[in-house]
């Protein structure tokens, strides 16, 4: 990053620069500025023609810089990031260098765009609703788009002078789908009667009845027909007595015609997946916490609907294995921006860092409010933007601790839109892992936690109030780089290696990902149908010997092993064991094999053998009397001897004693006509 240029503004001087702290850790060669936006600009633009990557610490004018960049042709070498209200208008402005100086670096840390869906809408809605409302909505779009109005129970509705769009009965009873895609399910479905006179008549009505469009209208203020409607593309939704509202809905809806990028927010990998195996049920994480019903189950595995996913990450933040993984941006390279800006942090001579994750939509402008109007962040208060608090997961609180810091907070608002159980549990899982390793404040309280708020004086009030916790004594560097699951691991593995106080174990809640396995070796018959069921491999078998291994660091506590197990004698644990994470995999069980005893191959197990040869004995036609011991012999046999042995002697396993004939009623009276009975 040497031959970048990184541009730190004081906007005027009301910005502390301390250029000092700031040069040796920004990740470039720092270029101070006054009012770049102005008399400046010409400083920015030599840069940009020099060919050097950019980065400037102004926000607000980013649409300025670009349209310089633009027209140089430089825009992908040109970054922009705040720095006044995130860091310098603050009463601790003047000790804010390292915080200005981590900022800077970790904004060069630019992650891939996410793959690109696109959706395409004609214009065909569905206007629906219960009264005049809707009819006169479906008037006001006939125009320009391609209306019909479906109205639910209608009581007294004038009919329409002429009739430009359809005006049909009928209640939705199921629907599906997105923007240019709706599949909808209609119930006590009619068509109005030409002859309607003072009010609209309906001939007979029949359920069962479907359609299909592009946009969906609902004005019918009852239940929407979507989990998450505000998030399901093409369905605009008003209260029908809310005049200013139903105003919106119709200029949100005449807008929505067209091609629509969307991006791919969840990248899928279906064989990592740990839902089912052979129609037994395990890992349900993503399906409990999807708030649109994106994700549905489909055989061993789930699938995402991309078109109706709204990108809150909450299944990648729970995914236990990876196979659902956040693209925007993906785990590694959110992590890699961490491990920046936490480094130069460092070298900036900061201290006690404190990470605080937010969003662009409500976090952004509580800080900006904090920063005109308050105090401001405090100087060792690093902010993070995310697309959402949702898709932050246990690898990068865990990783945080690694790094140094010694609390993480995420901003939430007071009154959510949609549940953030997912953020709660991560809260509650981090922070018990990072304070049993010494991590916790030494008066006690949470290092990792939420701030549910909507006043930027609670926010700040929240954060002077937060206890501050210990910082790891030698900060890890490690650099996060492979799928999800591995960053995880390699994350929990530094995080224990840096602790303060480390620890072995740390138990964990019941619905925790990580954890272990009590095996009841003696019930244990090494039939090995946990292997065949364990998705991720954490339980293996070897093809030399008959043996159970298992490995701590790839179970995800999805229970399909105990499920699959015909002894039962599985039992989650769920915990982590940071040396067992960090060895290799061990043998939970082994038995020698049993020889063959015609030809000396070993097949099955000792024990498995001798127990079948116990049952067997003296209590089945075939292994019964004199015959018997000789076909008892087989059962040592490997499946080659034993056929042959069957086959040479002409054993027919199929063969069995022919079943005694059931005593009938007839059978009964018979002998009693025998005995001379007079009832017979």
């Amino acid at each position: 990053m040497s031959d970048r240029v990184v541009f730190a503004c004081s906007c005027e001087g009301t910005v502390p620069l301390d250029a000092a702290a700031i040069a040796p850790a920004c990740g470039g060669r720092l270029e101070t500025a006054t009012e770049l936006c102005g008399r400046e600009i010409e400083r920015l633009v030599a840069s940009l023609e020099s060919g050097a990557e950019v980065t400037v610490s102004c926000s607000m004018q980013a649409p300025l810089f670009s349209e310089h960049a633009a027209e140089i042709g430089a825009e992908d070498r040109l970054t922009c990031i705040d720095i006044r209200e995130s860091a310098g208008w603050s009463s601790q402005g003047a000790a804010a260098g390292p915080k200005i100086a981590a900022l800077l670096a970790s904004a060069a840390e630019v992650a891939a765009a996410p793959q690109i869906l696109t959706m395409e809408s004609q214009g065909v809605v569905l206007v629906y609703g219960r009264d005049e409302v809707a009819v006169e909505a479906g008037r006001r779009l006939a125009d320009h788009l391609d209306v019909t109005v479906l109205l639910s129970r209608p009581g007294d509705v004038a009919p329409p002078r002429r009739n430009d769009f359809p005006v049909l009965k009928g209640t939705i009873a199921g629907a599906s789908g997105h923007l240019g895609a709706f599949s909808l399910r209609i119930d006590d479905y009619a068509v109005p009667s030409p002859a309607s006179r003072g009010s609209l008549l309906f001939d007979e009505a029949r359920d069962g009845a479907t359609s299909t469009c592009d946009l969906v209208l609902d004005l019918t203020g009852g239940t929407p027909l979507f989990p998450a409607h505000d998030l399901r593309s093409g369905y605009v939704r008003a209260d029908p007595r809310d005049p200013a509202a139903v105003e919106a809905a119709l200029f949100s809806v005449s807008h929505l015609v067209g091609t629509f990028e969307k991006s791919r927010f969840i990248d899928f990998h279906a064989e990592l997946c740990a839902h089912s195996r052979s129609r037994i049920t395990g890992c349900t994480r993503c399906l409990d916490v999807c708030p649109t019903g994106a994700i549905a189950p489909a055989g061993e595995h789930v699938a995402i609907d991309p078109h109706v996913c709204a990108g809150c990450g909450s299944c990648a933040s729970v995914c236990p294995t990876g196979a659902a993984a956040y693209t925007l941006p993906a785990a590694d390279a959110l992590m890699r921006r961490l491990r920046t800006l936490m480094r130069a942090y460092h070298a900036a001579g900061g201290r006690d860092g404190v990470v605080l994750f937010h969003d662009d939509e409500h976090g952004t402008p509580l800080i900006q409010a904090l920063a005109r109007y308050g105090d401001g962040l405090p100087a060792n208060v690093l902010p993070v933007a995310v697309n959402e608090l949702t898709q932050i997961g246990p690898e990068a609180v865990a990783a945080l601790f690694a790094y140094g810091a010694v609390g993480v907070r995420l901003l939430v608002r007071a009154k959510p839109r949609h549940d953030i159980e997912t953020v709660h549990r991560l809260a509650a899982l981090t922070d018990t892992v990072v304070r049993a390793l010494g991590y916790g404040p030494a008066g006690g309280g949470t290092v990792v936690g939420l701030i549910e708020t909507d006043d930027p004086d609670a926010l700040s009030a929240a954060l002077a109030a937060m206890p501050l916790g210990t910082a790891a004594p030698s900060p890890a560097a490690f650099m996060p780089v492979g799928p999800k699951r591995d960053v995880l691991r390699f994350a929990f593995r530094e995080l224990h290696v840096a602790a303060p106080a480390p620890v072995a174990v740390v138990p964990l809640a019941a619905d925790a990902p990580f954890g272990g396995l009590d095996i009841d070796v003696e019930g244990c018959t090494l039939c090995l149908s946990c292997v065949s069921a364990c998705p991720t491999h954490a339980l293996g078998d070897s093809q030399d010997r008959p043996l159970l291994a298992f490995d701590e660091s790839l179970c995800v506590q999805c229970g399909l092993c105990a499920a699959t197990c015909p002894e039962r004698v599985i039992t989650l644990k769920p915990q982590i064991d940071f040396e067992a994470w960090a060895a290799p995999r061990r043998v939970v069980k082994e038995e020698k094999p049993f020889d063959c005893v015609a030809c000396g191959k070993p097949f099955g197990t000792r024990s498995t053998i001798e127990r079948v040869m116990a049952k067997l004995k003296d209590r089945h036609w075939m292994f019964a009397g004199s015959a018997g011991e000789e076909r008892l012999r087989t059962l040592m046999m490997c499946d080659t001897c034993r056929i042959e042995v069957a086959t040479n002697t002409g054993f027919d396993p199929h063969a069995a004693p022919e079943r005694p004939r059931p005593r009938t009623s007839e059978d009964y009276l018979r002998e009693r006509a025998e005995r001379g009975d007079p009832l017979a």
